[in-house]
Order: structure tokens, then sequence, then C-alpha cells
């Protein structure tokens, strides 16, 4: 389920006492960092990832961990992306509708 303008806005709120939880960087995006992904998504929900790359392999980046992962983005300002994805089970963020 996509997103709305209102629940980006609220999580965006969220982002800005988080601090990266992984960072990508010369080595790119191998699977032990998408399992790391997936780790802190499933724990979080809600997390910061910090890209050292040029501006065209960050959007691949982004782009390649959306697809793997089945997060969302909440948004991208420079080398930070910040991604989200609801816990099945166990919700911890509550989502203004």
């Amino acid at each position: 389920m996509p997103l709305t303008t209102s629940q980006k806005k609220y999580l965006r709120g969220l982002t800005h006492d988080l601090k990266p939880v992984v960072m990508i960087a010369d080595k790119g995006l191998s699977d032990n960092v998408l399992a790391e992904i997936e780790q802190a998504l499933d724990h979080h929900e809600l997390i910061k990832i910090k890209l050292r790359g040029d501006r065209e392999q960050r959007g691949e980046w982004i782009a390649r961990l959306i697809a793997s992962t089945g997060a969302e983005k909440v948004h991208s300002i420079g080398q930070v992306v910040c991604l989200y994805r609801r816990h099945p089970k166990k919700p911890v963020i509550a989502l203004p509708r």
C-alpha cells in the first residue's frame, strides 16, 4: 500500500532524530548489506541509510533497495535516504490516515 502525502510528512518528521543504521560505500550494495537492511526494517520499520557514492550510483542503489526490500522511500536528501516498511504482525509506528 503506497504512503499518502500526510503519512510521508509524518514519517519525515520522525526521521530527523534518526541516525543512519547502515552505510553503503565503495563495495556497493552487497547481499550482506541487503540482509542488514532487511533486519533493520523488520526491527525499526523506519530507517536512515547513508549512501557514499556519486548521484547516479545513489539513484541506482535506492531503486535496488526499494525493489528488493519492498520498502517505501520516505525521502532522500543528498547522501541520505529514509525507508519505511510496516511490520506485518507487530507495527511499531502508528501512521495517520
